[in-house]
């Protein structure tokens, strides 16, 4: 933990008072101390009437290296009540791709009016054409570029003379007069050649890029794979229009695993956060909870069916939970293995049939092992071997299900372009209990006669 995380209550507090006797001078010393991630931090951490007023106070680009380091949301509610003219200042001194994220964020008119506004918008504009789930709504463009011919003095002269602002310092990319790609360079292979070396012959030419509308996630999947510190991303014309570093990456994977983890929880909105709006968690959570209950009632018509059961042996009703909690358990183990396996790249289709037999497997053992178990517990327990072998035959028949459910649905929504993780609870747990039912149902009417004699 930073010494900053460790002082933030503190910093916090501190900050109160000074804004309630207006000491701003003491306020931005207090700020400048700090490391733009930390200052972001500490901004976030204010009242919405304090970030105004310390943005008032504050310089242009101070206000643009807090803007690079919060996070799109944050970036918008705190860049709502400004001037036009002074966000377009600000959006000018912020990084590309932060500065077209929070544009983007902006409404129609108000976009176009501080594009107006800016002084360099050319850096922006072309990002803007790009969907933010795309490599090239990640990439930005503040990379460097070489030519063929020029030499490796002539490079480093370059480097020197654009300072240290540049967002990707390490790499250097070689184009052509139609900013095709054809190679790139590190500073060690540079500063180590010599210098009337040209850079053709110390470039590597097999370059690893992806193409703008590729998926985020399948950049990021490249740049882990190939274990890289900014990979370029090219147009339809394999022209470099951009570069996607790794600290941008990080955002995409934390990103993607939010949205996992919210779709196997049955939230669709991946932006959700406990404070939203009510209208945003009633539409990110209501329509699964419906599904929710709509499937609940179909599991109770089941159950419905075999209402004389219970009549003539109640003590049916305790155990049928049993059932399906173990097969939605048993499924939602398979969901997010397949889950992961498939965002690491690990599953190709034609391993899909043995992998489907090994859940099988898996899942027969595990039934086997939690039949015999909470079978003969039961048995003994309710002075019943019968409803101890029905119960033991559910679960061993309701477990192999659940594996084959919790296989085969994500893998077929991969396979079907849609996002694996929506095979959530919800989906799954409802047909494993749907079924669980029916097979301790059914179950329990074939041995009736068997159980009674126990009662």
């Amino acid at each position: 933990m930073s010494n900053y995380d460790r002082n933030a209550p503190e910093t916090l507090k501190l900050l109160e008072s000074l804004f309630e006797n207006q000491d701003f001078e003491n306020i931005l010393e207090i700020f400048r101390e700090l490391h733009p991630a930390d200052q972001a931090k500490l901004f976030y951490g204010l009242k919405s009437d304090q970030q105004e007023v310390l943005l008032e106070q504050m310089e242009i680009p101070e206000i643009a290296d807090i803007f690079d380091e919060l996070d799109d949301k944050q970036t918008v509610i705190a860049a709502r009540n400004l001037p036009l003219p002074f966000l377009a200042d600000i959006i000018d001194d912020m990084d590309p791709d932060e500065a077209a994220d929070l544009l983007g964020d902006l409404s129609g008119q108000d976009v176009r009016k501080t594009i107006s506004l800016m002084e360099e918008p050319e850096e922006v504009l072309p990002l803007l054409r790009y969907a933010d789930e795309t490599a090239g709504g990640r990439m930005t463009t503040d990379f460097l570029t070489l030519e063929l011919e020029d030499s490796a003095d002539s490079a480093i002269q370059y480097l020197r003379s654009t300072g240290l602002e540049n967002d990707i310092p390490y790499y250097l990319f070689v184009v052509n007069k139609e900013k095709s790609l054809l190679g790139v360079i590190g500073l060690r292979e540079l500063v180590c050649a010599d210098p009337g070396q040209v850079i053709s012959d110390i470039m590597e030419s097999n370059v690893i890029s992806v193409q703008a509308m590729q998926d985020q996630e399948e950049a990021a999947q490249v740049m882990k794979h190939y274990d890289l510190q900014a990979l370029p991303v090219l147009n339809l014309q394999n022209q470099l229009v951009g570069v996607i570093s790794h600290d941008d990456i990080l955002d995409v994977l934390v990103d993607e695993s939010t949205e996992d983890i919210y779709r196997l929880a049955s939230v669709s909105d991946s932006a959700l956060e406990p404070d939203s709006r009510l209208f945003l968690q009633l539409k990110g959570r209501l329509p699964w909870l419906l599904l929710n209950a709509i499937t609940a009632l179909l599991g109770s018509w089941v159950i419905s069916n075999f209402g004389d059961l219970f009549v003539q042996v109640a003590v049916l009703a305790f155990f049928q939970s049993v059932v399906a909690a173990q097969g939605g358990n048993t499924a939602s183990q398979n969901v997010a293995m397949i889950v992961r396996s498939l965002a690491l790249g690990k599953v190709k289709p034609k391993q899909i049939i043995p992998i489907l037999l090994r859940q099988i497997l898996v899942g027969m053992f595990l039934g086997t092992m939690i039949g015999l178990i909470v079978g003969i517990g039961v048995g003994f327990w309710q002075a019943n071997p019968y409803l101890g072998l029905v119960l033991g035959l559910a679960l061993l028949g309701n477990m192999i299900v659940a594996s084959i459910v919790g296989t085969l649905a994500p893998l077929i929504l991969e396979f079907t372009g849609q996002d694996p993780a929506l095979a959530s609870s919800v989906l799954v747990t409802a047909i494993t209990d749907i079924i669980g039912f029916l097979i301790f149902l059914s179950l329990a009417r074939v041995f009736l006669p068997l159980i009674q004699q126990y009662i």
